[in-house]
């Protein structure tokens, strides 16, 4: 597989409309906002469909890899920046790391970023200015660009955040940080979510693991790796065409009826319904 490489802190990209994607599944080393100007089709990322249409922002992380299903003739914003960038910029370095660190998870909540009209409405016109400073590459353009970008990503951390356990903040230890992270990398794969392992991985004894995790985040290991999956399965059921037995294999349950236990039971509804429903009525952990 392709696998694209940035060679400055970040770049913006306008495509012409296209009719057809011109580009197989490829991967990236670096982040990618995919802003949706015009038109309609499915993003492919990691294997799972995603439908767009204009007003969708996409964050694409490292090592992500994507292509597209071109209904109608669409026109892409790439905004695309490396690791490097938000560390460059003027926060702390705690502040930086987190931002980091919600951006590199931000894969595993597919479909478009931006989880309300609040923000959708403030980032169309941020979008809009993105275009009209690089047309134009007048007096201090990279500078505006930068200052607009550094916004969008902002906002993008807060929509990812919305996912994560409140207790986490640019306060959260490092060591807390880097388990979740693992745990969000490793979601697929049951053997590797096993207390022992983890432990290992933190470098820390397997009887206080249960202790430190909840101290830090405010709840079980366990329980927010139920709720983790219960997220993702939402998002499956919201933003793709995936089939139940599918959902099923790719988080690690037993079957279909085991996922249809584990969701009725925290969301007091079967999936079928909830997809139906177009995730309205369900009740949060």
């Amino acid at each position: 597989m392709v696998k694209d490489n940035l060679y400055q802190p970040f770049e913006v990209v306008l495509r012409e409309p296209l009719s057809a994607c011109p580009r197989s599944e490829h991967s990236h080393s670096f982040f990618e906002f995919i802003y949706i100007i015009s038109g309609t089709g499915k993003q492919c990322i990691n294997k799972s469909k995603f439908t767009y249409k204009p007003g969708h922002l996409f964050l694409l992380t490292p090592d992500d890899s994507h292509y597209f299903e071109i209904l109608t003739e669409t026109q892409f914003l790439f905004i695309r920046f490396n690791p490097l960038y938000i560390k460059d910029r003027d926060l702390s370095n705690e502040t930086a790391e987190h931002l980091n660190f919600l951006l590199k998870n931000a894969g595993q909540a597919p479909g478009c970023i931006l989880k309300t009209d609040e923000d959708k409405a403030v980032v169309k016109p941020i979008m809009q200015a993105i275009i009209s400073e690089k047309e134009k590459k007048g007096l201090y353009s990279r500078a505006l660009l930068q200052q607009y970008i550094n916004t969008v990503i902002v906002i993008a951390a807060r929509n990812v955040a919305m996912s994560m356990p409140d207790e986490v903040s640019e306060a959260t230890e490092e060591k807390t940080l880097d388990i979740l992270q693992y745990i969000q990398a490793n979601i697929y794969f049951p053997e590797k979510l096993k207390a022992k392992v983890i432990a290992d991985k933190a470098g820390i004894s397997e009887n206080y693991l249960s202790q430190y995790f909840k101290k830090h985040t405010g709840e079980s290991m366990q329980q927010y790796i139920i709720n983790y999956k219960l997220k993702l399965i939402e998002n499956r059921l919201l933003h793709s065409n995936m089939r139940m037995v599918e959902i099923a294999n790719e988080l690690g349950f037993n079957d279909e009826s085991h996922l249809n236990r584990i969701f009725k039971k925290y969301r007091h509804m079967n999936p079928s319904d909830f997809r139906k429903a177009g995730g309205e009525l369900h009740t949060l952990v």
